[in-house]
């Protein structure tokens, strides 16, 4: 959570992953921006009152406002997602999936995390699934082939 101390009313972005165990509405955060990727598992939102969404390992992710009443149906028994949630004007999010076929250098152009979702290592550090490397404006990472991961870019907007 951003700033450090923050807490949900104040907080400008926020990066958690869950064990979800069983389906329904989720947390109102009216100002939020959501991003919602599955792990494991899959599972059908219901968006304000639009048609359902199927979120899986395989699908995109997610993107939905917290001001929208959301519901949840796991259609696979329990999920673990990840959840990105950025104060809307303040901060923005852009989240990939990566699935690299060659060593690849990623040079943070903003504050970044990438969680590891197969095991790897960068330089001498092994990284487990689940595991994840910040990173600062400027800073680059070289990641080997075969890494997979998401890729978290979150971005300072103007007000």
């Amino acid at each position: 959570m951003y700033p450090p101390g923050a807490g949900f009313d104040d907080f400008g972005w926020r990066v958690s992953i869950a064990d979800v165990r069983q389906g329904g509405p989720f947390s109102l955060f009216p100002g939020i921006d959501r991003c919602l990727a599955v792990l494991e598992g899959e599972m059908s939102l219901t968006i304000a009152d639009g048609a359902p969404v199927v979120v899986s390992p395989g699908t995109p992710p997610a993107l939905f406002s917290g001001d929208d009443r959301t519901d949840a149906i796991l259609t696979g028994g329990a999920v673990v997602d990840l959840n990105v949630m950025t104060r809307r004007n303040v901060f923005a999010a852009k989240v990939s999936k990566q699935a690299l076929m060659t060593a690849t250098t990623l040079k943070a152009a903003t504050t970044s995390i990438a969680l590891a979702l197969s095991e790897f290592a960068i330089g001498s550090h092994a990284l487990g699934k689940r595991d994840a490397v910040f990173t600062e404006t400027g800073e680059e990472v070289t990641f080997p082939a075969s890494a997979e991961f998401y890729w978290i870019e979150l971005f300072a907007q103007n007000r």
